[in-house]
C-alpha cells in the first residue's frame, strides 16, 4: 500500500504541482499549459519522465479529455448534454470508479478488486487529495485520473465564472 498526496497551490498561475508520498518527498510533478492550445497537463516521475498526459480536445461542442498513461490513451471524462446541471461521465479501460468522483471521494476498481482510494482532505490551505493506492501497478493510472478530473473540475468552474 502507498499513500500519495496532491496539494495544489493555490494561487499558482503556471498550473503546477508535486505530489508527494507520506513523508511529503516529491514523487512526481505536474505541469499546465497556461495559454497553449490544447490545453494539457503532463505528469512526470522523479527523474523528469512523462508518464501520462491529459489533453482537452480543442474545437468541440462540449468538453472532453483524454488522458494518457505511459503513451496509451486509458481514460475520456466528457460532459454530457442537458439542461439542469453538468453531468460527466468517465469510460477507461479496466477499471470500475464507484463514489463520489466530483467531490473526490472514491474508489478504484479493477476486475472487481479494491485498487485504489480517493479522499479531498479538509482543514488545508488549497485542495489536498489524498490516494491510498492498494495495488501499486495502478499507480501511473489512478495519479492519471485524480488529476484529470481536478482539471474537469476546474475547466467547469471557469466556465461557471465566465472565464475560458
Amino acid at each position: 500500500m502507498k499513500k500519495l498526496y496532491i496539494k495544489q497551490k493555490v494561487f499558482s498561475i503556471g498550473e503546477s504541482f508535486t505530489v508527494t508520498d507520506e513523508n511529503e518527498h516529491p514523487c512526481y510533478f505536474v505541469e499546465g499549459s497556461f495559454f497553449k492550445l490544447p490545453k494539457h497537463f503532463l505528469i512526470y516521475d522523479d527523474h523528469q519522465h512523462e508518464i501520462g498526459r491529459i489533453t482537452k480536445k480543442t474545437f468541440a461542442l462540449l468538453p472532453k479529455f483524454f488522458v494518457e498513461v505511459d503513451g496509451s490513451e486509458m481514460i475520456t471524462l466528457k460532459k454530457e448534454l442537458t439542461f439542469l446541471k453538468s453531468r460527466y461521465t468517465i469510460s477507461a479501460q479496466e477499471i470500475e470508479i464507484q463514489g463520489n468522483w466530483w467531490d473526490m471521494d472514491f474508489t478504484v476498481f479493477a476486475q472487481g478488486k479494491n485498487m485504489a482510494e480517493i479522499t479531498k482532505r479538509w482543514f488545508s490551505w488549497g485542495d489536498t487529495y489524498e490516494l491510498t493506492i492498494l495495488d501499486e501497478s495502478m499507480e501511473r493510472l489512478v495519479l492519471s485520473l485524480v488529476i484529470a478530473i481536478d482539471c474537469v473540475k476546474a475547466d467547469e468552474a471557469a466556465a461557471n465564472s465566465g472565464g475560458s
